[in-house]
């Protein structure tokens, strides 16, 4: 197979060298230095390696770069527009959803494609979301909070 020369990341075309099982994550991080995507347990059950690929929200560690490549990847870093937080990364700070921030990545990323697919959910609704995605400081309420948050700035 083929070398992947370039992906499109955060809505701009990119220059990589990688062979096409290299892990995303792996590409992301050493080779174009986008490091709020983060390494948790290189198996995909944690979710801090989460971004959005063609807007689903995928486990970086176990998605290769040929997988990705033609697709578009977007990372906690291409959320913001022209200098604004996107909402749920701005109800993330006002809820204090954050403690070691480690997770926050990986939640907001799915956190954006589960809002876009359920702009009004319930409390049971994103705690179902969660289980996909852990906390290790335990700052789940302020997260559900967060969400809550995030769901109340779309709809208004």
């Amino acid at each position: 197979m083929h070398r992947v020369r370039s992906l499109t990341i955060n809505g701009q075309r990119v220059a990589v060298d990688a062979e096409p099982a290299t892990s995303l994550l792996t590409v992301l991080r050493d080779q174009l230095g986008l490091t709020g995507t983060k390494y948790g347990c290189g198996e995909g059950q944690c979710g801090a390696c989460t971004v959005l690929l063609n807007g689903f929200p995928r486990r970086s560690c176990q998605t290769a770069v040929g997988v990705a490549a033609g697709k578009k990847i977007t990372t906690i870093e291409g959320l913001a527009r022209n200098g604004k937080l996107h909402p749920l990364q701005q109800a993330f700070l006002d809820e204090g959803a954050l403690q070691c921030g480690y997770c926050t990545p990986g939640m907001i990323m799915t956190g954006v494609a589960f809002l876009r697919a359920n702009p009004h959910p319930s409390e049971a609704d994103i705690r179902r979301f969660m289980q996909g995605n852990l906390c290790r400081c335990g700052t789940y309420p302020r997260i559900v909070a967060a969400f809550r948050r995030a769901a109340t700035i779309k709809s208004s």
